[in-house]
């Protein structure tokens, strides 16, 4: 249910590409998107320096993807804006499941709002914000934790390619343009914030906004650091009743799920509901990279796609917590 571009298909060529471990089967991967605008896309455009280019490509951006905001009075500050709130929407969720892109660089950030361009991707099994899974990522930049910081850094050179259209007034002031640009940026951490706050209380059952909430998350997400827990099958726990799996007799998570307990109760709403709630936002088995290298080895070292087959059953259904599925829920 996340925003993300598809695969639509996957074509051998019949040739063989020189990878780390030699030569592999080489393929064409022939993916679906709303449309490949990217960060990257009006980076070139501003370097090409025409002006009527970087208009036409707003106004075809703003066609495409936001027909609402059509007869803007300042369409590139409008589309901006729109983009940071869509960004903002899409890292909360890509982190309330625990998943890390890889390379958030300039060219793999999609205006639509989208996923685009997985590469070393992967989702987090033993929680750490530090979490990377790029090979080449040895300083963290694409780390879990910094994806939201990355994300409106990509935003700012949005804005800066965007600068000579931000001030319709007054033509050629860059001073006015920065500061328009600068104040919708600003926006990003609290709109983030709040996205990601919204999807964690969804995750613990939550129908209600209280102020302790975000203390709440954030003991329970220092607790699951300190154990090394599995993100996923912590919270799948806490939506089948249980206390987190490996940590039953522990003290401090005993006294942490007495005040998970006592905020439920202070929402009017029954246990069915809660339960129903987090079955939608706490997926019961994630793509984990093991299964993943599993399913590629069989099909490059043997030709066997049933392994690959299988594990797209599962993840058909992510959220379906009847299936019989531990062999995927293992980290």
């Amino acid at each position: 249910g996340i925003p993300t571009t598809r695969s639509l298909a996957v074509t051998a060529t019949g040739e063989f590409v020189m990878r780390q471990d030699g030569p592999l089967p080489g393929a064409v991967l022939t993916r679906v998107a709303a449309s490949h605008i990217r960060v990257g896309t009006f980076e070139w455009a501003a370097a090409a320096g025409d002006r009527a280019d970087l208009e036409a490509l707003v106004g075809s951006t703003l066609q495409r993807h936001f027909p609402e905001l059509a007869g803007s009075e300042n369409p590139a500050l409008a589309l901006l804006e729109s983009v940071i709130g869509r960004q903002a929407a899409l890292i909360a969720r890509w982190m309330g499941v625990g998943f890390i892109h890889g390379v958030m660089n300039t060219d793999n950030m999609a205006l639509s709002g989208e996923t685009i361009d997985y590469g070393p991707c992967a989702f987090m099994d033993a929680y750490d914000p530090a979490t990377v899974f790029s090979s080449i990522d040895h300083g963290g930049r694409y780390a879990y934790g910094n994806q939201p910081a990355i994300a409106q850094w990509n935003l700012a050179r949005l804005a800066e390619a965007m600068l000579p259209l931000l001030d319709i007034e007054h033509v050629g002031n860059v001073d006015r343009a920065v500061e328009r640009a600068k104040a919708s940026l600003d926006r990003f951490p609290g709109l983030f914030e709040q996205h990601w706050l919204d999807g964690m209380r969804a995750k613990l059952g939550l129908l209600t906004q209280e102020e302790g909430d975000q203390s709440l998350v954030a003991e329970l997400l220092a607790g699951m650091q300190r154990r090394s827990a599995d993100f996923t099958n912590t919270f799948r726990s806490l939506t089948s009743g249980r206390l987190v799996e490996d940590a039953a007799a522990d003290p401090e998570v005993e006294a942490w799920h007495r005040r998970l307990v006592a905020r439920r109760g202070r929402q009017p709403y029954s246990s069915s509901e809660v339960e129903a709630l987090m079955r939608r936002h706490n997926p019961a088995v994630i793509p984990r990279n093991y299964h993943v290298e599993e399913a590629l080895e069989a099909a490059t070292s043997a030709g066997d796609f049933s392994v690959m087959e299988r594990l797209l059953d599962v993840l058909a259904t992510p959220y379906d917590h009847t299936r019989d599925d531990a062999a995927f829920r293992a980290p």
